[in-house]
């Protein structure tokens, strides 16, 4: 009787409808509405200095060590033009993928909030173990057997429960701060989709009613352990136009600017929601693990396009501190101390593994080419004339925060040996904020930038 009573329960579970959430439509395109730079409050003291941030994947492993980051900016305090400023303060714009988006999007939901609830709340949480109950509970089967509903929208679920409390990006665009990008690739194409207005526009969609865990969810769903999000195409209904940079890359300067053209061509491809009505979107380490490629596009678009830069108000920029934060391990494999090779299951995952650590290792090359021609004087010669009469010159400070940069062997041996999930140990969450935090404060660039900073 109990067992005929336990498949009942289970049949009527499976019997229940579950449909995804719908992201709605825009019916047109508004530059000066939306989650988008340009509609920023920022807290920002200074207007001749940006800050600009990037957290790669990683799990727990790369929220912990983007979370180090952001609270040794919080203790940075800066005497500049007569009066303290807290570095934190003058972040503008953080991009953060799979693990590093759940830091980046807690702190554009709450800001000082974050340091004392994020620990607790997600960091010291076995997420890992929760999602895997909630797949094998059967209550939930009938959610998983829906269509377009899969174990990502049960993880979705449980961040919100954990972290976001049912929060959106309209409501995120009340916030005051820097603006905060969490990136997906659509599987399709491997196409880079970033949840901000500006990216929404070519499909046509309001991000103001896209909640944060489905953003986070999408972020982190690493191809095979969990399923794309799927999400309505709405591209070509909205009358988007193409941003300013796009006529520069169409105006014989292609060869300059190959990436950026790479990138008109994902957007068009977008814009046909008859041919591709959903977008199945997954880790956005597969495109971009470090979050790096919105930086490298914006500063090509800026040297390319005057009209871009004013849309972007850097005209009065003096000078940009650029943290990467790369959280890449490298655990050590014994496949070939044995006759026997890996399991199918263990070369899968790291077949999906390979390419997201290859296509990070080539984002810092990209930014180390895009850097070396400006690093001779250490400014950036931009295209127009400043307010002054002269060439705008911006001075640059890349810092590249990872665990190559510890210098202990046996402490970053350890830290390249932690694995890629959502659960790790307290002390090794507790030991990446540390290490993430050393490693900035000792870093030379960063410090050449507190110097500027005071100097000015």
């Amino acid at each position: 009787m109990a067992f005929r009573l336990g498949l009942l329960a289970v049949a009527t579970s499976l019997a229940g409808c579950a449909s995804r959430p719908v992201n709605p439509r825009l019916q047109t395109v508004d530059q000066s509405a939306g989650y988008r730079d340009s509609t920023r409050i920022k807290n920002k003291t200074l207007d001749d200095t940006e800050v600009i941030v990037t957290f790669s994947g990683g799990g727990t492993r790369a929220a912990a060590f983007a979370f180090g980051v952001l609270e040794e900016l919080r203790r940075q305090q800066v005497e500049a033009r007569g009066k303290p400023v807290r570095l934190l303060d003058e972040v503008g714009f953080i991009s953060g993928v799979s693990g590093g988006s759940f830091t980046a999007l807690g702190y554009g939901l709450y800001g000082e909030r974050l340091f004392t609830e994020y620990e607790q709340r997600f960091l010291k949480r076995d997420v890992q173990a929760e999602i895997i109950k909630r797949t094998l509970n059967p209550a939930n089967w009938g959610k998983l057997w829906s269509t377009g509903v899969g174990r990502s929208e049960l993880a979705a679920e449980y961040y919100d429960e954990i972290l976001f409390e049912g929060a959106t990006f309209g409501d995120l665009a009340k916030q005051q701060g820097p603006l905060v990008v969490a990136g997906s690739t659509d599987i399709s194409t491997g196409a880079r989709l970033a949840f901000a207005q500006n990216d929404f526009d070519i499909i046509c969609s309001d991000l103001a009613g896209v909640k944060l865990s489905r953003a986070a969810a999408a972020s982190s769903a690493v191809p095979v352990v969990l399923s794309p999000v799927t999400f309505n195409n709405y591209g070509g209904t909205c009358s988007y136009e193409y941003p300013a940079w796009v006529h520069s890359t169409d105006k014989g300067r292609r060869a300059a600017s190959g990436r950026l053209h790479q990138r008109y061509l994902e957007m068009r491809s977008f814009q046909d929601s008859a041919e591709r009505p959903y977008l199945h979107l997954v880790d956005g380490g597969v495109a971009d693990n470090l979050g790096l490629r919105p930086v490298l596009e914006r500063f090509r678009a800026a040297e390319l396009s005057p009209e871009f830069r004013k849309t972007l108000g850097i005209e009065k920029l003096k000078r940009t501190l650029l943290i990467i934060v790369n959280s890449r391990s490298d655990p050590q494999l014994d496949w070939d101390k044995s006759e026997d090779g890996p399991t199918a299951l263990a070369q899968l995952l790291k077949s999906v593994n390979v390419p997201i650590d290859r296509n990070s290792f080539e984002a810092v090359e990209l930014m180390k080419d895009l850097l070396g021609r400006w690093k001779q004087t250490r400014e950036l010669a931009l295209q127009g004339q400043a307010d002054e009469g002269g060439p705008q010159r911006i001075r640059l400070y890349p810092v590249v925060v990872s665990f190559e940069g510890v210098q202990d062997p046996l402490l970053r041996s350890r830290l390249m040996a932690l694995p890629t999930s959502f659960s790790l140990p307290d002390s090794d969450v507790d030991l990446l904020r540390k290490v993430a935090g050393d490693l900035l404060r000792s870093s030379f660039e960063f410090n050449d930038f507190v110097r500027d900073l005071k100097e000015q």
